[in-house]
């Protein structure tokens, strides 16, 4: 086998490998003793097939598998003998100096007709440099859980489990209330999907449903029929829906009054707690833990930003390809099932793909960063934490659990993408251990206010 180096050009490389016939045939001949041992062929007894026999009846579809193990080894040569570590997967192209068409030519070395000629084409990775971690200063925003906070909570608690009791006959509802009705909904005349339903409670005051829609049943009674007309959001769900003009045929089933708001130790034992300072308890933890979540996620967008700063290097075309069609898909995916368009957000379709090709380019750099610091630091991921993420993942799907798991367990792609989040955040924890990592106490407004709200804040 002769290789040679024939393209050497950033994070492209090229090699043209030859492989004599008369080594295929060598390679055939090895195949086809050690098959004779096994076959059984009307007329012959085991193990005494002629070698010509045998090449006559498989000598192709062995030859097929010579070349296959052949292009294999060669890649494996390349890659082992330079040092490489691949980006993406070889591409390989038969040729031969006589045949211009890779199909011809595929024929003609399984043939025997001519040496074996590829050319392997490889994108590899760059080589990462890691850098000191000891300039690399990161702010962690902490915020105390106020009694207060903790109060409200319970109370929303309280609001969602109190009960409701029938209004004496011929009242009116009222804000707060509880109202049962029918309805069915029309767009220009005709009824729409997902606008009808009967026995629908609605709290009135909640919010839950189309601007101008719970107002109007203010003061409605137990048999009342009557038509309201809202106007759906220009930014609803339903793209089909949209800022259309909507009729709803009321009728009025029931009008129910709150019951008097009560937390106390019953509240709490009929949630499943001892009493209400367990419930508080309870609900500190869950109010802490919602705090914590918005701050790791506030430092590790920090850890990210000053990686992306700090490293710049060739990336290979391929990943960033694969990555920008993944990102590019979901863009267009969210588009279509919004009813926006690219001119309705103020940019054009080629802007925005240079856009999104730039937060391609980002993942891509950061992912090589971020394997690289894994790789020096030997982090690894156990098997329980694959399991319990995979457990995490089933329980989205009530009822098809099993389903699920068996997905998962039984797809190599889709266990990885289980596996990836898990890597980085133990990546992360491993750049973080040897940062310089201050505390700054902020009220929950800081807190949780949005990345675009901070960096108004920061560019007045």
């Amino acid at each position: 086998m002769q290789v040679t180096q024939t393209l050497d050009e950033g994070l492209k490389r090229e090699f043209k490998i030859v492989v004599p016939a008369a080594d295929l045939e060598s390679r055939l001949v090895e195949r086809l003793n050690t098959l004779k041992d096994r076959v059984n062929i009307n007329g012959f007894r085991k193990g005494k097939v002629p070698l010509a026999h045998l090449k006559k009846l498989y000598g192709r579809s062995v030859m097929a598998e010579v070349v296959e193990q052949v292009v294999a080894d060669a890649n494996r040569k390349i890659v082992d003998e330079n040092g490489l570590k691949l980006a993406m997967q070889p591409r390989v192209k038969v040729t031969a100096e006589d045949e211009a068409d890779e199909e011809k030519a595929v024929e003609g070395v399984i043939a025997g007709k001519h040496d074996l000629a590829l050319s392997v084409a490889m994108e590899i990775l760059p080589k990462v440099e890691l850098k000191d971690l000891s300039d690399l200063k990161i702010e962690k925003l902490v915020t105390e859980v106020s009694d207060q906070e903790v109060d409200e909570a319970v109370e929303r608690v309280a609001k969602q489990n109190r009960g409701f009791s029938a209004k004496a006959e011929g009242e009116a509802a009222s804000d707060g209330d509880r109202v049962t009705i029918d309805f069915l909904g029309k767009i220009d005349g005709e009824p729409f999907e997902g606008g009808a339903a009967e026995d629908q409670p609605l709290e009135l005051g909640s919010n839950t449903f189309i601007p101008g829609f719970e107002e109007q049943l203010v003061g409605v009674k137990v048999g009342d029929e009557k038509t309201i007309t809202v106007k759906f959001p220009d930014e609803y769900q339903a793209p089909h829906l949209a800022g259309k003009e909507a009729a709803f045929d009321i009728t009025v089933k029931g009008v129910e009054t709150p019951e008097d708001l009560k937390v106390d130790d019953a509240l709490a034992r009929s949630l499943g707690m001892a009493d209400l300072p367990a419930l508080k308890n309870a609900a500190r933890e869950q109010i802490t833990k919602e705090y914590d979540r918005v701050s790791r996620q506030k430092v590790k967008r920090q850890v990210l930003d000053a990686l992306d700063a700090q490293y710049a290097f060739d990336l290979p075309p391929t990943l960033v390809e694969q990555e920008f069609e993944n990102v590019w898909r979901q863009v267009q995916g969210d588009l279509a099932q919004s009813g926006k368009t690219f001119d309705s957000e103020g940019t054009t379709e080629d802007a925005a793909k240079a856009d999104y090709r730039k937060i391609a380019e980002r993942r891509v750099r950061l992912g090589l960063v971020l394997a690289e610091f894994g790789d020096k630091h030997e982090v690894k991921i156990s098997e329980d934490e694959v399991r319990d993420a995979l457990m995490e993942r089933a329980r989205q799907f009530p009822g098809q659990e099993r389903q699920v798991w068996e997905y998962y367990s039984k797809t190599p792609e889709a266990l990885a993408e289980l596996r990836a989040p898990i890597f980085e955040e133990k990546v992360v924890d491993q750049i973080l251990a040897g940062a310089s990592v201050t505390e700054r106490s902020v009220p929950k407004e800081e807190l949780l206010a949005r990345e675009d709200e901070e960096d108004d804040k920061s560019s007045s």
